[in-house]
């Protein structure tokens, strides 16, 4: 076995209850016996990522559930988000589940390994929107459909998300400048609430930042992170990967889009989508406001818990001791920017001119 973590990675899985040894010993009775063990570099809060020697194939592990689930279920949520997605041949191809051990504490998923770069944008925005599209127009079967579905419809479940990260503005020590900023985007939004309308609906991923994608050698954009799929809009999708938020959370896919680029993204993805897309268009701004409004009140949140001890292994868990140094000092650096007020002011204004491009 390769035996090749440094000094961050050991901190790392040491957290996570896992080692090099207790995977080779759970490995030993699966067709993945005897591969060599590649730790990956640590650039996502939610899991950590082994390659399977010349295999093909890599260990996802999680380190959390965003979604607030209790390890086997969360586990279980995760293969139906990679299942559901599969038919769009743009996600990785889900192997195996290894059930909660005391050598996975949270388990793992085994999935096919995506050689790819990261997205070059703006370059790669085609790809990106064809890619989501693909997503979207999958057909869901039903099983799978009620187990991804939301408690209150799309949009009231959204604005209770964003309700309940504001309440962090304040806890992260923000001013009450940058507090009446966001909870004046809160209401502006919220009205959307009383409306008798909505976008029609579809399996979406709700992480569709740039830094969730590769792009193989024939162009094609792979969406590498299933853990948040639902029913629900794809207007949310469009907004997260093209957001300024999202298009610079990454440094490997840093880009900032200009508007055009950004209503290039749009009007790709409805001709992707098909005849039914010109439907969707009235919604993407408003869900695009939506979809910024759960970004920033996320990085609240985030700013507010992750110097917290680590808490029970079940549900959401923030604490910095889940990441290396480096990536907790990326994050803060990122969430400390979106919520200047300039930043703010920007991507609001950003809003209307993107409705004009579009309208």
């Amino acid at each position: 076995m390769t035996r090749n973590l440094n000094q961050g990675q050991n901190g790392l899985f040491h957290a996570l209850g896992v080692s090099e040894a207790g995977l080779e010993k759970r490995l030993a009775d699966t067709v993945w016996r005897g591969q060599s063990l590649r730790f990956l570099q640590d650039t996502g809060l939610a899991h950590a990522h082994v390659l399977l020697g010349d295999s093909g194939q890599l260990l996802r592990i999680p380190k959390q559930s965003q979604v607030g689930l209790d390890p086997e279920p969360h586990l279980a949520h995760e293969a139906i988000c990679f299942q559901a997605a599969a038919p769009s041949l743009v996600t990785p191809a889900l192997h195996q589940v290894l059930p909660v051990s005391p050598a996975l504490p949270r388990g793992a998923l085994v999935l096919d390994y995506v050689d790819g770069v990261p997205l070059a944008l703006p370059e790669h925005v085609a790809s990106l929107s064809l890619s989501l599209a693909r997503i979207h127009c999958v057909d869901v079967p039903q099983a799978s459909h009620q187990r991804l579905s939301l408690p209150e419809d799309p949009l009231v479940s959204m604005i209770q998300e964003i309700r309940s990260q504001a309440e962090f503005l304040a806890r992260a020590g923000l001013s009450a400048d940058v507090q009446a900023r966001v909870q004046g985007q809160l209401v502006l939004a919220t009205r959307l609430a009383g409306l008798d309308e909505r976008p029609p609906e579809s399996l979406i991923t709700f992480d569709a930042h740039p830094g969730n994608f590769l792009v193989d050698k024939q162009g094609d954009a792979w969406m590498v992170d299933l853990e948040k799929c639902r029913i629900s809009y794809p207007g949310f999708d469009l907004a997260h990967s093209t957001l300024y938020t999202s298009t610079t959370w990454d440094m490997n896919s840093y880009a900032v889009l200009a508007v055009d680029d950004i209503a290039y993204a749009y009007q790709s993805w409805e001709q992707a989508f098909g005849a039914r897309g010109a439907d969707h268009r009235p919604w993407h701004v408003p869900l695009r406001r939506l979809m910024w409004l759960w970004s920033t009140t996320w990085c609240a949140k985030w700013l507010a818990l992750s110097s917290n001890a680590p808490g029970p292994d079940a549900g959401q868990n923030w604490s910095e001791s889940n990441n290396e140094n480096a990536l907790n000092a990326h994050v803060r650096n990122r969430a400390k920017h979106y919520l200047e007020p300039a930043v703010i002011d920007a991507i609001v204004s950003e809003f209307d001119e993107l409705e004009r491009l579009l309208a």
